[in-house]
């Protein structure tokens, strides 16, 4: 029996020794893994606002996010997993990259509480679809227990 991506990915963060380590390896897992992935960070919740952590790819003028803004700020706002297929066509995008096509956000929660997020972005417009959320949304519940 072959082990799935997400098992992989999932493996590598429960071998992490803290939860900055599990992050860390979560966000190079996945940029490894899948190169359509051109931007990969967690951002953890701090009061009302969204602080970048661990992230590969080119740097972000956004740090901080209030829960008011962007994609991200809705993602965590609504406590759900939110796909952009077309960053340009979507007013809440926040630009980070002029390549940027496709965004694909996943709270990171403990019940109904949101630690922070998983954010993606793709220079592919329509990048991200079901197998991304599912995996995705595991990699998230994976990184709670670390948090």
């Amino acid at each position: 029996m072959t082990e799935s991506l997400t098992d992989r990915i999932v493996g590598r963060i429960d071998r992490a020794p803290g939860g900055h380590q599990a992050m860390e390896e979560a966000v190079s897992a996945l940029k490894e893994e899948l190169p359509h992935y051109s931007w990969v960070g967690i951002y953890l919740m701090d009061g009302d606002e969204l602080v970048l952590g661990p992230f590969l790819g080119k740097p972000s003028p956004h740090t901080r996010i209030p829960l008011s803004r962007g994609v991200c700020g809705a993602a965590a706002s609504e406590k759900a997993t939110i796909i952009v297929d077309d960053v340009n066509a979507d007013p809440r995008y926040l630009a980070c990259s002029i390549e940027t096509k496709s965004e694909i956000v996943v709270p990171i929660m403990r019940g109904d509480v949101v630690l922070g997020e998983i954010d993606i972005d793709s220079d592919q417009p329509a990048a991200f679809g079901d197998t991304d959320r599912q995996m995705l949304e595991r990699v998230a519940t994976a990184l709670a227990a670390h948090l």
